[in-house]
């Protein structure tokens, strides 16, 4: 890694507040910090990133914003989009992106947001996992104009002389003012010490990149600080932050994550992703709209007035699907996602649902359904029927006791899940 040339100090944990720059900004800087701004919990310091992006314009020299994602699962969801969408809004303003893979940092595994020691992965499965993250991250970024980078190139060079200096530039009591340190430090959970590398780790990347500006949920706060305060140790000029509150998944409560399956994955199929994105609240939707949509933030705002003044809400929703599922697909399948959606809400059959072929006819209701893969259990498939959510050729039916004959036709259990079986 080459020496670092740029100067400047900073207090990591005592920022300074935001205030105006001096001069008067530009119309180009102020539309950057109108979108660096858009649905931002924080941006710290913002008046020094309001003068990184008036030297950046002065010199025509991009500068440098860096998101680093562990691949500590095989796919993205909507919710790793937030801070994707914020990198591609910048990335179209002409400054450098990196995505960074932190294959090395997930041998590690992140303690943030944990009360527990979180199961360092193998080198094996975070070969797997990488091998997708930045295909899919690629649908919102552009490739052509994207940096990657993984962060075993300096991590693995550093050695156990590097680690033992890298340690040196941080105390103990600094790292224990990290809030789940905190709590678990002081409920005598514990607390391992690989786990205490994860935030100098993920430092040292900005040292090595040289980033201008680090991206990341809230949960990264105290890891987006380290980067500023060992880049200051290093004589480099200290990035600034940029946060993006943590999206709450279909449930409208838990954050989006696949463990509570209330989640929309960027590579569902797109009549999946659209039905879902429908599925959300009209309250969670402007949020939403804030995070996920390109659209201009007035137009937003333009809409919800509509919706207020009585429009259906539905038509503001449908707009959003539209525009998420386009970009992980296409128009075209946007459209014909929405028009497999209300074929369905008029009681229709898609046009994608899967075949089977099943023996064993006359067959129990309950166990076809089953054997189908519509309900995990019979049990189940009872609850189903006594709730009038089971179907065979779009007839409900209420029977339990129901023997089905040999046959072609189509089971339906509740609005979403199709089977077209042929029962011999």
């Amino acid at each position: 890694m080459s020496e670092p040339t740029r100067t400047l100090t900073s207090h990591h944990g005592d920022e300074p507040a935001a205030t105006p720059a001096s001069a008067p900004l530009s119309d180009a800087v102020q539309e950057a910090l109108a979108i660096s701004l858009r649905g931002c919990a924080e941006l710290l310091p913002q008046a020094d990133w309001v003068r990184k992006l008036q030297r950046a314009e002065q010199s025509g020299q991009p500068l440098r914003i860096k998101l680093g994602l562990d691949p500590t699962a095989p796919d993205l969801h909507l919710g790793h989009t937030v801070v994707l969408n914020k990198m591609r809004s910048l990335q179209d303003l002409g400054h450098t992106v990196i995505f960074l893979v932190g294959d090395f940092t997930s041998m590690i595994g992140d303690p943030s947001g944990r009360n527990t020691t979180r199961p360092p992965l193998t080198r094996e499965q975070i070969e797997v996992n990488a091998q997708t993250y930045y295909a899919q991250a690629a649908l919102v970024l552009d490739p052509q104009r994207t940096e990657v980078r993984y962060n075993s190139e300096w991590c693995d060079a550093l050695g156990a002389r590097g680690m033992i200096e890298l340690a040196g530039k941080y105390t103990v009591a600094r790292m224990l003012e990290r809030d789940d340190f905190t709590k678990r430090f002081q409920s005598n959970t514990p607390i391992s010490m690989h786990e205490l590398l994860y935030p100098l780790m993920q430092g040292y990347d900005s040292v090595a990149l040289k980033s201008d500006l680090e991206l990341g949920g809230t949960d990264q706060k105290f890891n987006l600080l380290v980067g500023r305060a060992l880049q200051s140790e290093y004589g480099q000029e200290p990035q600034c932050i940029l946060t993006m509150p943590l999206l709450e998944g279909l449930d409208g409560i838990e954050k989006m994550s696949k463990s509570k399956n209330n989640y929309i994955g960027i590579t569902e199929p797109a009549n999946t992703m659209f039905a879902k994105v429908l599925s959300i609240s009209d309250e969670q939707m402007w949020k939403w709209f804030t995070l996920l949509s390109f659209r201009p933030l007035a137009e937003v705002a333009a809409l919800q007035a509509e919706v207020a003044a009585g429009r259906n809400p539905k038509d503001a929703k449908v707009l959003l699907a539209k525009e998420i599922t386009s970009r992980f697909h296409s128009a075209a399948a946007a459209d014909a996602a929405e028009a497999d959606f209300n074929n369905r809400a008029r009681g229709g059959i898609p046009d994608d649902i899967e075949s089977r072929t099943l023996s064993g006819a006359p067959m129990a209701i309950g166990a076809l359904l089953k054997a189908a893969g519509l309900v995990p259990s019979t049990s189940e498939a009872m609850r189903m029927i006594e709730q009038g959510g089971v179907r065979i050729d779009g007839t409900v039916i209420s029977d339990k006791a129901l023997k089905v004959d040999a046959g072609t036709f189509v089971l339906q259990v509740g609005k979403r899940k199709f089977a077209r079986v042929t029962l011999a």
